[in-house]
């Protein structure tokens, strides 16, 4: 059967190649995911909803873990998203702490990495964060029993969370596997990460989280992955991830 012009421009056609677009720039260039839990406030709050840019670090086969192309190499400090390796149905959002090689310990609050302690000092530029915690997302817990420290990871300079008091907790040292990368929340003593469950296979990376494109302090009752449009963060809109 031979389709005319008006198939693809105005028929069914022109529906499927809206569908394909959509599902290739899903597939290659940008997927949207939100935020579920606190395990890394202050950078990202609960319900914001970023985007993530899946081509930054290559092209894979699709419906494989296998890469096509790969582009550029993860950097220490980026916040990435990828599939978690104990149920990869499920995907997390840590930022990058340790590259493959890297010898690292974590002790009373305080990073090393290759022996040498990550310095952390008080905000400066980034006291703006704070203002969006609430004790909601703390579990209960009153957001100024946590200290909020600016911490630089490579080139990449952002806000941290830690409780108050003294703390004994003590990991590693370890040294990350070839391929692989260790990751941790900012909200360094509520975060489930590499600390539990080890490491991030590189195959399992979905990409880097690049920008906040809507925020909200709840969902709809009802149609829960929607945002109520009364608790709009709007000053978060078009936030960038650092």
């Amino acid at each position: 059967m031979k389709l005319n012009k008006k198939f693809w421009s105005e028929g069914p056609g022109s529906f499927a190649i809206a569908i394909g677009i959509a599902l290739f720039i899903r597939w290659a260039l940008l997927e949207a995911y939100v935020i579920p839990s606190g395990s890394m406030l202050p950078t990202l709050l609960i319900n914001d909803h970023i985007f993530v840019n899946k081509l930054v670090y290559g092209l894979r086969v699709p419906f494989t873990e296998k890469w096509l192309f790969e582009f550029n190499e993860v950097e220490r400090g980026e916040v990435i998203v990828f599939r978690f390796p104990e149920d990869q149905s499920i995907f997390y959002v840590k930022r990058v702490v340790g590259m493959p090689g890297d010898r690292i310990t974590y002790e009373n609050g305080d990073l090393y990495i290759n022996d040498s302690l990550v310095e952390k000092k008080p905000p400066t530029t980034k006291k703006s964060e704070f203002q969006w915690l609430r004790k909601e997302d703390f579990n209960g817990q009153e957001p100024a029993y946590f200290t909020h420290w600016e911490e630089k990871l490579g080139d990449n300079t952002h806000s941290i969370l830690l409780g108050k008091g003294e703390r004994y907790e003590e990991y590693g040292p370890v040294t990350v596997p070839e391929g692989h990368y260790f990751v941790m929340g900012d909200n360094r003593d509520n975060s489930k990460d590499s600390r539990v469950w080890g490491y991030v296979p590189r195959e399992l990376l979905i990409g880097r989280a690049s920008f906040v494109w809507l925020s909200c302090e709840e969902k709809l009752p009802v149609i829960t992955f929607l945002c109520n449009p009364l608790t709009v963060r709007f000053k978060r809109f078009f936030h960038f991830i650092e």
